[in-house]
């Protein structure tokens, strides 16, 4: 019985140790959604953090593509010491290394971007020993023109609302001062006036 509380323990303490070596692994950080216009450029933005001395020659950086409606992933880019762009296939002369490893940043670039395009992007970073660690994703998704998000229609309607209340306000101002004029006009007027009389 005492053999079954030994073998309990030290699995647990197995289960407890993985737990904080990952923990401890590759912090890999991408925004989830992106999206680009057609023709344009787009910065596949991929940071990580590692508990490791970073190491220009030990990190290594790998991209993959997985196009929509497909199950496969086709690795497009890899750095480690210096940028091996595709050589061939979809992404030749349009993936290009735009990333600083030494300052934790995996980023690549996609020239003319092209419907094509479309898909999810994984950005892999090693930084040996530190191995572990979930590969950041990317969703892509190429427009033919830039679609307005809410935020963006909030902000056009705010600042829309404030510059009605602008031209308001400088339309009142300017009507105000016309009728002073008017009637520093007419008390000229009337003191022009009595002075004739007068005379």
């Amino acid at each position: 019985m005492s053999r079954i509380w030994i073998y309990l323990f030290w699995a647990l303490c197995a289960l407890v140790l993985s737990g904080v070596y990952r923990v401890e692994g590759m912090e890999v950080i991408t925004s989830s959604e992106l999206e680009a216009v057609n023709g344009t450029n787009v910065r596949l933005k991929c940071t990580f953090k590692s508990t490791h001395p970073l190491s220009e020659e030990k990190i290594s950086v790998s991209w993959s593509f997985q196009p929509l409606g497909k199950t496969a992933a086709e690795s497009i880019f890899h750095y480690q010491g210096s940028a091996y762009p595709p050589p061939k296939g979809l992404f030749k002369d349009h993936a290009v290394w735009s990333g600083d490893v030494m300052k934790g940043d995996a980023s690549i670039t996609l020239q003319d971007v092209q419907f094509s395009f479309n898909g999810t992007y994984s950005c892999q970073v090693r930084n040996p020993p530190d191995i572990q660690g979930f590969a950041g994703e990317i969703s892509l998704r190429v427009v033919q023109k830039v679609s307005f998000s809410e935020i963006g229609i909030l902000a056009i309607a705010v600042g829309g609302s404030i510059g009605i209340v602008l031209l308001i306000l400088i339309i009142y101002i300017i009507v105000r001062v016309f009728r002073r004029q008017d009637n520093d006009m007419d008390v000229e007027m009337e003191d022009y006036g009595s002075k004739d009389q007068v005379l």
